[in-house]
């Protein structure tokens, strides 16, 4: 099966997680990204330990590195070595894009910056990854997730602080760079489109931050129209539409409802919770009644809920119309029929020997799930990629022998 961007080159020289989640979507799409690292150690996440899990630990799978590098091919270029260099020009004069999350000072040490890609590829598309993004005080310095998006992007406004007042630290890993990786790799493929039409390459650039106001971007218009610096805890009884909200079962487990059209589902739905009093009593009959008696009437439903188990509220809800679902734990993605039928959690073969899920990207293209392979070793692909772009094997061994590759 062959991807939209099936053709497509990208040279991606990034670390972490923000931009090479972006190739790692573009290679979902069919592109063949030749990922560039340094031959002393490689991408840094490849040796990081993060949140108390250990890489290398169940089966040897450093899924901080699978899930943002799978389907691509690694080179070990030392960029700083003359030969490296020449090298990786080499590689970028047969490319369509060129991804990056290098500090503008590093790109113009290394000489790998706008001008010095366009002038061995004309009309190759860069795309570049920032912290703050490329104009202003802080262009050129660095950024993680947790600090340009989750905390100067106003993410942490939006979560209610603890009870001493501290804020939300983060979501979860790289809760922002993955967001932003997606919309690099949406304008990456504009910016494609672009070259196809005018034969112009452009200069792409999402930063974190910007990504971080995008994500709450209504709340962030209604700051300034409302006088907001955070988001309300508010009281949850309060709500004009009781139709609308969480709600928590015999079990301790939650239900999401959505009844945004709630008088259309409204006789069914008390039908379902045996509360017969949601229809009869004038309070909360129809949904204008229900916005005067919001508290009394998410008693109700409440106590309704509370009454029965998850798995029993399932049975019962099995073929309600309106929406709800329950809150699943990160366990159960992997048995939600859903998931499975669409194929949002793909295997490939680990290194080890061992069959491993990663998450899809999720985007599908006529109707086809998302295919997958592990993530390559430091180097993997050095030698064969510079090979297949002319370079001699004569040159390889005697730029292995320079330290220009690993």
């Amino acid at each position: 099966m062959t991807g939209p961007l099936d053709g497509i080159r990208v040279v991606e020289m990034a670390s972490w997680m923000f931009i090479p989640s972006a190739g790692s979507v573009l290679a979902d799409w069919g592109a063949d990204v030749l990922k560039i690292e340094p031959p002393d150690g490689g991408d840094p996440q490849r040796g990081l330990i993060t949140s108390g899990l250990v890489p290398g630990g169940p089966g040897g799978v450093n899924f901080m590195i699978e899930q943002p590098n799978r389907s691509k091919r690694s080179l070990a270029i030392n960029i700083a070595n003359p030969d490296g260099h020449e090298a990786f020009m080499k590689l970028i004069e047969t490319a369509d894009v060129f991804l990056t999350n290098y500090l503008p000072p590093i790109r113009r040490k290394l000489k790998v910056d706008t001008d010095d890609i366009r002038a061995r590829n004309p009309n190759i598309v860069i795309a570049r990854g920032s912290g703050q993004g490329p104009q202003g005080p802080d262009a050129e310095k660095g950024g993680y997730d947790g600090a340009s998006f989750w905390a100067r992007g106003g993410l942490g406004a939006v979560f209610p602080p603890d009870e001493d007042g501290w804020p939300a630290g983060k979501a979860s890993p790289a809760f922002g760079d993955v967001m932003g990786g997606l919309g690099v790799a949406g304008a990456i493929a504009a910016a494609l489109v672009k070259r196809e039409r005018t034969g112009e390459g452009c200069v792409v650039d999402v930063s974190l931050l910007a990504t971080a106001l995008w994500q709450i971007s209504p709340l962030v218009v209604a700051s300034k129209l409302f006088g907001m610096t955070s988001l309300p805890r508010g009281d949850r009884r309060m709500s004009p539409n009781p139709g609308v909200g969480v709600y928590r079962t015999k079990d301790d487990r939650f239900i999401s409802l959505i009844l945004l059209q709630s008088d259309k589902h409204w006789d069914d739905f008390a039908a379902r919770l045996d509360r017969p009093i949601l229809v009869d009593d004038e309070r909360f009959a129809h949904s204008s009644a229900r916005a005067q008696n919001g508290p009394e009437c998410i008693d109700v439903i409440d106590e309704a809920f509370a009454e029965r188990t998850l798995d029993e509220w399932k049975e019962r809800l099995a073929d309600f119309d309106g929406v709800w679902t329950p809150f699943q734990t990160l366990d159960e993605l992997y048995s939600d029929p859903q998931v499975i039928a669409n194929g949002y959690l793909p295997s490939m073969t680990h290194g080890s020997g061992d069959e491993v899920q990663l998450v899809a990207s999720p985007a599908q293209f006529d109707e086809q799930p998302v295919e997958i392979e592990r993530a390559p070793e430091l180097g993997e692909h050095t030698e064969l990629v510079l090979n297949e772009i002319g370079i001699g094997w004569d040159e390889i061994t005697a730029m292995k022998e320079s330290g220009a590759i690993l």
